[in-house]
């Protein structure tokens, strides 16, 4: 699975790691992306999730029913 967000999209950022000598070399920044299950009451059934700790805390504030929907607006298949 690739590092990228269900709900808020959140994907890897990608710069340059600069040592002491000042020598670059690639490196990646990676979302902070976590596995969470939850209760979907109108479908009757868990669901998971891979979501960033800022998409937890969407769902948080505005329901599991609304974040579900969202996601499957994007196109995406819970």
């Amino acid at each position: 699975m690739s590092a990228h967000c269900m709900l808020t999209g959140a994907r890897p950022g990608f710069g340059n790691h600069i040592s002491f000598s000042h020598r670059r070399t690639s490196r990646r920044f990676d979302p902070n992306i976590q596995s969470k299950r939850y209760w979907l009451p109108s479908e009757g059934r868990y669901v998971r999730l891979r979501l960033s700790t800022k998409g937890i805390k969407t769902v948080d504030s505005i329901g599991v029913e609304a974040a579900v929907a969202r996601i499957r607006a994007r196109g995406v298949r819970v």
